[in-house]
């Protein structure tokens, strides 16, 4: 019993420590908070069932999607959205296929740093501009908080996940945006920005809104090349974890079946409204401290997630937090986002000197950013998939033949 005990707070603990993020994702996109840890629950289970429960991890909301869902709601409507993120759950199954049947060498060949670490700093830098607007207070044009409120709040909000981030040790590191949305509600409610009266009629219990999905293959289309870069990120995360447990899972259970595990979590998420699923580095960090690598642990995180999606009040809790407080998180996490691509290129010494390289960054930086859309009747490509597939066919089609090193065209 006492150790069932140990192992019921370790889980709440590796919710705790993905929890900001993992709500983050809904309140950046209009999409319902409760179905994000809904989402995240049911989808972990779902991941342990088809891995037989052998790797400890937690899956939590995917940034990757955040711009391209903020777009498909704004041209589809939430319903066609859904139906495009349960849509994006077969590219983990096609690259697990392809994993299965080709080995990592295909993978590496198809998708390399030079193409994956531009289309990373695209999926940071491309909203951007959204940031900076809910650090003002601003929003469809229009300033909702007062300007000099907002500044204060997203000040407050940024200065102390970086104060976190940086300075804070143990398990405090591990909640960085977690630490600045607390302290930035709190300064909000002294401030008068938070509305209180929806957290008092909320009720206790509530059953989360689904919403139908709707069938809309532009919308398909357009969500399941933006999951090519996630697909990477779980490898990535699968193969640190590797090295913190000592255990090789690309093996036992095998790549193919992580993959496929964090697809289906995917699929299930978009079937019910909740944004996109995947494997958490902050939860792996957790996993370094505590040194439980127990996966029964990340059963009772998933438990505890569903749980909290049918308490109506706390859910009130979080639809209330103030925009310019959501807007001073996402300055950092934008920008680090970028940075990770950034990283991606350098760690694997991208020689930015051949032209082919610099080609395939340039074009995906350019049209990533400058969102450049391919329209074709109702079918459009634009932002994180858009790029995905340029950087795929660059990469295939200029020759990788050494050539003589040459200086951009252009002087910085």
């Amino acid at each position: 019993m006492f150790s069932q005990a140990k192992q019921f707070i370790s889980g709440a603990q590796i919710l705790f420590v993905a929890f900001g993020a993992l709500v983050l994702v809904p309140l950046l996109t209009g999409l319902n908070p409760a179905m994000a840890l809904l989402g995240a629950g049911v989808g972990t289970l779902m991941f342990q069932l088809i891995t037989k429960r052998q790797v400890p991890i937690f899956l939590g909301s995917s940034f990757a999607f955040i711009g391209p869902i903020i777009f498909a709601m704004q041209t589809w409507g939430q319903a066609a959205t859904q139906f495009g993120l349960f849509f994006a759950g077969f590219m983990y199954f096609i690259i697990a296929g392809l994993i299965r049947w080709r080995g990592m060498g295909f993978i590496h060949k198809l998708l390399p740093p030079v193409v994956i670490g531009p289309v990373i700093m695209v999926i940071g830098l491309s909203v951007a501009v959204a940031a900076s607007g809910m650090a003002m207070g601003q929003g469809g044009g229009k300033q909702l908080v007062p300007y000099g409120v907002s500044l204060l709040l997203a000040t407050i909000s940024l200065a102390t996940t970086i104060i976190v981030s940086v300075f804070a040790g143990g398990m405090l590191r591990l909640v960085p945006i977690l630490s600045g949305v607390v302290a930035g509600y709190i300064a909000a409610v002294f401030l008068g920005v938070v509305d209180l009266s929806g957290i008092a009629n909320a009720p206790w219990f509530a059953m989360p809104h689904f919403v139908i999905p709707e069938v809309n293959w532009a919308a398909a289309l357009f969500m399941l090349p933006v999951a090519i870069a996630p697909t990477i990120e779980h490898i990535g995360g699968v193969m640190a974890l590797g090295k913190v447990t000592g255990k090789d899972y690309t093996v036992n259970p095998g790549l193919h079946r992580t993959l496929g595990g964090d697809g289906m979590g995917v699929c299930f998420a978009g079937l019910i409204g909740g944004p996109p699923i995947t494997t958490y580095a902050e939860v792996t960090g957790a996993l370094m401290i505590t040194r439980n690598f127990n996966p029964v642990i990340m059963t009772y995180a998933a438990i505890l997630a569903v749980i909290l999606a049918f308490f109506g009040k706390f859910n009130a809790i979080l639809v209330s937090i103030p925009m310019p407080v959501m807007g001073g998180i996402m300055v950092l996490l934008f920008g680090t986002i970028a940075s990770i691509g950034l990283k991606t290129l350098i760690d694997s010494k991208v020689d930015l000197m051949l032209p082919r390289n610099l080609v395939i960054v340039s074009v995906v930086l350019t049209c990533g950013i400058g969102g450049l859309m391919v329209q074709v009747g109702n079918f459009n490509l634009v932002g994180v998939g858009l790029v995905s597939v340029l950087a795929i066919v660059l990469n295939l089609l200029l020759p990788n033949t050494p050539h003589e090193a040459v200086e951009p065209a252009v002087d910085l």
